[in-house]
């Protein structure tokens, strides 16, 4: 039985988890991390991860970026395996990441779900058709009006897919309300909505001459990410330090 912490256990994504979890074989959560408590989620929640006094296997993270240094320095100081699936990390933070990932494992997914993860295999393949035929590329994203992070990790996951199948051969252009000039070929726009209980929308647009061709996906619950983290947490729970992703979930499983 693999023992999990819960970073961010009473956030809408901790407790989605905790509910999937008691339904799911072969791993428990033995206790939680929040700056809020809970006495209703079955374990024990401690305000930090240096209060928690239950040994575990791996950390599963669905907190916020400003808690995620700390993290990374427990983890890399205690050898805990971390599923990091927090998004918004900066520049320095995800050094941070490749640091510690030298010292315990840590899996770092800016989307858990099954059928993300498929489709920037899918985006890889129509990059390196369409784009040379002159097609541009638009990514719409779509989220609840509580998601504070913009462009969602995501859809910055689907533009560097891309951008690796092309040679890097992209920039992105977030804001065109601030000049007024011809759109560039090598650039990816990326536009984010916010707004209502939307869980997540992506769009991935190749627009050429006279046809479009999009890409869509759609989480209809926030479920498809939770057990996406479970599966992570089963897969790396043992593993040798490095950086993994939820490809190497996914072909570990095929």
């Amino acid at each position: 039985m693999i023992r999990m912490i819960m970073h961010g256990c009473c956030g809408a994504m901790g407790r989605t988890i905790t509910g999937l979890a008691k339904e799911m074989e072969g791993i428990q959560i033995v206790a939680g991390v929040d700056v809020k408590q809970d006495d209703s989620l079955g374990y024990p929640v401690f305000s930090s991860l240096e209060k928690c006094t239950e040994p575990a296997d791996v950390i599963v993270d669905f907190a916020s970026a400003k808690a995620v240094d700390r993290l990374l320095n427990y983890c890399g100081d205690n050898k805990m395996p971390l599923v990091l699936c927090t998004t918004g990390l900066s520049d320095e933070q995800m050094k941070k990441v490749e640091e510690t990932s030298k010292k315990t494992a840590v899996l770092r997914s800016a989307n858990m779900s099954l059928g993300v993860n498929t489709l920037l295999k899918l985006l890889q393949d129509a990059a390196r058709v369409l784009s040379p035929a002159g097609f541009d590329v638009e990514i719409v994203e779509k989220h609840h009006n509580k998601k504070v992070d913009a462009p969602s990790g995501t859809a910055l996951a689907l533009a560097d897919s891309i951008n690796e199948a092309m040679n890097r051969q992209y920039h992105y252009k977030y804001d065109r309300s601030t000049e007024r000039v011809k759109r560039d070929p090598r650039e990816i726009g990326i536009s984010s909505v916010r707004g209502g209980s939307i869980v997540g929308e992506h769009d991935v647009i190749f627009a050429g001459t006279d046809e479009v061709i999009t890409f869509s996906h759609t989480a209809y619950s926030k479920a498809v990410f939770g057990k996406g983290a479970l599966e992570a947490a089963l897969f790396l729970a043992g593993k040798a330090p490095g950086l993994y992703t939820m490809a190497d979930v996914i072909e570990a499983a095929s």
